[in-house]
């Protein structure tokens, strides 16, 4: 799902009205270390009493948008029913679980899955290894047999320090982070068939 734009938006929406101006380099900068919205907040001089009420609006605003706009990539479908035919699958997201139920609940793609962790399934995110260590303990897979598909730094980083291997899919949004770090760089998500199909 293309939610990473939304997400920001929503944080920029709120802050918005308190006057305060969202930096989208410096959101990026900050989400690649496992911050966002509330680090520009904080160093405008933002209180925490606030800010925990931004928050709540901030997932207001992004329920709203995961409701109305178009954020299911294309060919995703049939890029995973693709792959479930080679390899099992899982996802691992920074999303809460009631954001990913709000997603996913009239989509296709779960069903490819033998699991989900999401935000309340690990203590540490993204950038930490926590999640993908979770992960990789559920499926009790070998890191050498591992692929992890991202988009972000943050989930690159994530996916180094646990030792897996990943391929970066392009995305606007974040398409000026550093990803050099990656195994794979591909453009879209249906370049995945032919680089399983290398490795099994």
């Amino acid at each position: 799902m293309d939610t990473e734009f939304w997400y920001f938006t929503a944080g920029e929406r709120a802050l918005a009205e308190i006057g305060v101006t969202l930096d989208r380099d410096q959101y990026l900068r900050d989400m690649t270390r496992g911050s966002g919205t509330w680090s520009q907040a904080r160093a405008a001089g933002v209180d925490e009493q606030t800010i925990s009420r931004l928050r709540d609006l901030r997932n207001e605003y992004y329920q709203d948008y995961l409701r109305t706009e178009d954020i299911e990539i294309d060919g995703v479908v049939d890029t995973l029913a693709d792959l479930s035919r080679h390899v099992r699958m899982a996802i691992v997201t920074t999303a809460r679980r009631v954001d990913f139920d709000l997603i996913h609940d009239q989509r296709e793609i779960t069903p490819f899955m033998d699991f989900v962790l999401a935000r309340e399934d690990y203590t540490l995110a993204k950038p930490h290894p926590e999640p993908y260590l979770t992960g990789l303990n559920r499926f009790g897979a070998p890191r050498a047999e591992t692929l992890v598909v991202e988009d972000s730094a943050r989930g690159l980083s994530s996916a180094l320090a646990a030792g897996i291997d990943c391929a970066v899919v392009h995305h606007d949004f974040t398409q000026a982070q550093d990803f050099s770090g990656a195994g794979y760089r591909i453009e879209s998500l249906r370049e995945l068939a032919d680089i399983v199909q290398q490795v099994i």
